[in-house]
């Protein structure tokens, strides 16, 4: 199922059916589509939508747009496919279980499945990437997941035992962090050297990956003022600068631990290309301050390039059309990047 030289093919998934993925992820199609007539979307990317087509429909409805997508019915038919924007017909999803701005097993379980379906066109090779629409952790929880994040969930799909990470992108600012979705009082726990230098390679690779041949990443503290010498704590000293120091010997352009408070400053300024944070919150709540409605998520540490906007479902306005698709837009001309990144020989964007 290999693509012509120079192109490659990306799966989008409409993301939580109640929330207002299906509605942005319409907008960002109605205008590839529209390019399509003169030229390609996105550059050399076909774009295979997976999904339920009602709820595309829906979407399209919410959004005020017109959509008219070739479809198929199953992974074989891609190689027969003309190239452009498709939609796959995936999992099923009855509409008497849509709840629009509402916690659903029903959604979750739909996005479990659309999850499932995309890694194995992953591990197939039938695409090159995936990009998703916002999802809802509750819902995928009460559908069985067992992980706690779809990070987790897509490595246990890929096969992949090693490290991963979530790295956040805004406007050439990346930022990952050390740990994730976790209670605070655990994450304060995984304060270590082994937990550390991982995050700091992860991001190193990212961000190379992306185009950027020598990042270059500070490491934030944990506590107030970096601990102000061991005053205000002991991990920048006991953990933290080790951490530093043993990245800085395999070549990676690392500094700190600074203050938490300030590092962020710094990087807007041009200082660093990527900010390593300690626990979610240290670094979530800097990059959406500096444009929420902007960032891109990546899953670091997997064979497949996948992103997803920073954002969250948006359950408080699914349905009303009023959604931003710029994130999502993002998202997928970053997944194209990056698979461009590790294929030389094309250039999706």
């Amino acid at each position: 199922m290999s693509l012509p030289t120079g192109r490659c093919r990306l799966a989008l998934l409409l993301g939580d059916p109640c929330g207002i993925g299906p509605e942005v992820a319409a907008r960002v199609l109605a205008e590839a589509t529209a390019i399509e007539n003169g030229s390609a979307p996105f550059g050399d990317v076909e774009i295979v939508v997976i999904g339920e087509p009602w709820v595309l429909e829906w979407g399209a409805m919410c959004a005020g747009v017109s959509l008219d997508l070739p479809r198929c019915s199953a992974p074989g038919d891609l190689a027969r496919a003309a190239q452009g924007t498709l939609l796959l017909t995936g999992p099923s999803f009855p509409p008497e279980a849509h709840t629009p701005g509402r916690v659903s097993k029903a959604a979750g379980r739909y996005v479990l499945q659309t999850l499932d379906y995309a890694a194995q066109l992953a591990r197939s090779g039938a695409v090159d990437g995936i990009c998703y629409a916002s999802l809802n952790k509750q819902a995928m929880h009460a559908a069985g997941s067992r992980h706690e994040d779809e990070l987790r969930y897509f490595a246990e799909r890929l096969g992949v035992s090693g490290y991963v990470g979530e790295i956040n992108t805004l406007d050439g600012l990346w930022t990952a962090r050390v740990s994730s979705h976790i209670p605070l009082r655990v994450a304060c726990e995984r304060i270590t050297a082994n937990e550390i230098l991982p995050a700091i390679r992860l991001l190193h690779h990212t961000v190379r990956s992306s185009g950027v041949p020598a990042p270059r990443i500070a490491v934030a503290g944990l506590n107030p003022h970096a601990g102000e010498g061991g005053l205000f704590g002991s991990e920048e000293i006991e953990t933290i600068r080790p951490a530093v120091e043993a990245a800085q010997e395999e070549d990676i352009a690392a500094a700190g631990p600074f203050p938490p408070d300030t590092v962020f400053v710094r990087a807007r300024r041009g200082e660093f290309d990527g900010v390593v944070t300690m626990y979610h919150d240290q670094g979530q709540i800097a990059m959406k301050l500096l444009g929420f409605e902007r960032g891109v998520t990546v899953h670091g540490g997997l064979p497949t390039p996948i992103t997803t906007p920073a954002h969250g479902t948006a359950f408080d306005i699914a349905g009303q059309g009023t959604a931003n698709p710029q994130a999502l837009k993002r998202a997928l001309e970053l997944c194209a990047q990056m698979v461009s990144s590790e294929n030389p020989g094309g250039s999706p964007a």
